[in-house]
């Protein structure tokens, strides 16, 4: 006998793969963020974001009509079904903002309320009714570091936008957003990784890689400082991997790996993201092209 699940289970199950920890609301919350065209975005965790995550944004904030809908979607459906959730939002056309909030997906206050241009979204005790899933959290220093490393590589992503990380009270990343890549290394990593840069700028084909790769003396026993983005996308790539560690193998000592930052503007119809649930992982119709030219230009 099949039997249709109801939409509240559908959710959990959804969070599920979706939402598999702290840093991947705030990872979702971020993108939404800047799809909404922010400048400044704020994000605020406790106890490593178990407790409490509140992004706050610029954007061009949610319709009033478009409220309720955008708890029908994917990522914000989900993040509710498994959290106390509430969104605070306005846009520069309405004279009022609306304040939204649902418990586990159960809808328990919809208001008029005054307030900034924006969108303001809290969520509160994560998994809070799925008690399995919250058993393989890991310690809250450790889901707060998850939230640092996704934050740092968003700001890199897109230093034309200010990022802040307020962790219990105190702040730990904090980025200008004006535009400059390497002053953006410089506010996320310190003075002597961005004295040592060397800038790249290389095109084959269709394939285009810019950004900046360490000196040699800065390179670390972990791939930890490898940044790449794929059409301003952080992306996992063994391709995109062991191409910049062949091309920087001559230069380093064995089981040294880059310091690097760096863009590849591919074109859109021949990748593919949509290989794993998180969208992290990453495909590309020819990757024996994209190894070459990754390999080359870090070599030169």
């Amino acid at each position: 006998m099949i039997r249709v699940l109801d939409k509240a289970t559908i959710d959990k199950i959804a969070a599920g793969e979706v939402i598999e920890r702290p840093s991947s609301v705030v990872k979702e919350l971020l993108e939404n963020a800047i799809d909404a065209g922010s400048t400044a975005v704020t994000v605020e965790i406790k106890d490593g974001g178990t407790s409490f995550i509140r992004v706050t944004d610029n954007g061009c904030g949610i319709p009033k009509e478009e409220v309720r809908i955008g708890f029908r979607g994917e990522a914000l459906s989900t993040i509710a079904a498994v959290s106390q959730t509430e969104m605070i939002t306005k846009t520069a056309t309405d004279l009022t903002g609306i304040k939204y909030v649902i418990h586990g997906g159960k809808e328990i206050e919809y208001k008029d309320v005054g307030v900034p241009n924006g969108t303001t979204i809290v969520v509160r005790n994560l998994f809070f009714n799925t008690p399995a899933r919250k058993k393989f959290l890991k310690s809250a220093m450790t889901e707060g570091s998850y939230i640092f490393d996704l934050l740092t590589r968003i700001a890199l992503s897109h230093p034309e936008i200010s990022f802040k990380l307020i962790a219990n009270g105190q702040t730990r990343i904090d980025t200008s957003g004006n535009g400059k890549l390497k002053d953006t290394i410089y506010q996320l990593y310190g003075r002597d990784i961005t004295a040592n840069l060397i800038p790249i700028d290389y095109t084959d084909g269709d394939i285009h890689l810019s950004g900046f790769i360490g000196k040699p003396f800065i390179a670390r026993g972990n791939r930890g400082l490898e940044n790449y983005f794929i059409n301003h996308r952080y992306i996992k790539s063994n391709v995109v991997n062991r191409a910049i560690e062949e091309g920087y193998r001559t230069f380093v000592m064995q089981h040294k790996f880059p310091f690097t930052v760096l863009y590849l503007d591919l074109p859109q119809e021949k990748c593919d993201v949509n290989v794993h649930p998180t969208k992290m992982e990453f495909k590309y119709d020819n990757e024996k092209k994209l190894f070459e030219v990754c390999c080359t230009a870090v070599k030169l």
